[in-house]
């Protein structure tokens, strides 16, 4: 309704990283392999480190890019309803999320402010940026940018190698899992980083048309 389109992909697999701006990749290929990284090459590696790991009877974490494109600039609030913090509290309620990151995120934590701010300017009669380090989003409330995000994701702590722990006696063990476990669930966490973004985006869109009734 809102011509709003929001894109996953995976980004990560333990240290094989796929570091193509996503304007620069085309998601549609996303689908098009198991670990759903748009880049077929990246795909094949991070493939095969996974069946490497599988093997190994260990687990890989990884990480999830996700942009959400033609959100309406206004969404959110500068205070109690930010939109990235309602973004990172979805990502966050995720099993196995451990980050959450938007624009240049921890990046931008080493660069000078003159080197992370976006620059404005006039085009056709609107405020455009030259840069989207903001992520889409400024003071909590979306510019009109794509908004992106990534979420990190721990490897699954089931793994078939022998860890210590102990047991309800408090004695130390030794504890061997059996059955079938993932080496890596950051592939089948991407349609739910989508759609725990669609309901943020969707909320936000409500709140907004209600505010704009009273």
């Amino acid at each position: 309704e809102h011509g709003i389109r929001i894109q996953a992909f995976v980004k990560q697999i333990g240290k094989i990283s796929l570091d193509t701006p996503y304007h620069q990749l085309d998601l549609s290929e996303t689908e098009n392999n198991m670990v759903r990284c748009p880049n077929p090459a990246i795909a094949a590696q991070m493939s095969s480190l996974v069946e490497e790991t599988r093997k190994k009877g260990d687990t890989l974490g990884g990480v999830i890019q996700c942009v959400i494109r033609h959100c309406q600039p206004g969404l959110g609030s500068p205070v109690f309803d930010k939109l990235h913090a309602g973004l990172a509290g979805a990502m966050m309620s995720i099993n196995a999320a451990h980050g959450f990151e938007y624009g240049s995120g921890f990046e931008g934590a080493s660069r000078y402010g003159s080197g992370n701010n976006d620059a404005m300017y006039m085009e056709d009669g609107q405020v455009k940026f030259r840069s989207n380090h903001s992520g889409g989003i400024l003071g909590g409330i979306s510019n009109g940018d794509d908004i992106y995000f990534n979420v990190a994701f721990k490897p699954v702590a089931t793994i078939m190698k022998p860890q210590a722990s102990v047991n309800r006696a408090g004695e130390d063990i030794i504890l061997e899992n059996q059955g079938r476990h993932d080496a890596c669930v950051v592939p089948r966490a991407v349609p739910i980083v989508e759609a725990m973004a669609a309901l943020v985006i969707a909320d936000h869109l409500l709140l907004h048309r209600a505010s704009r009734l009273i």
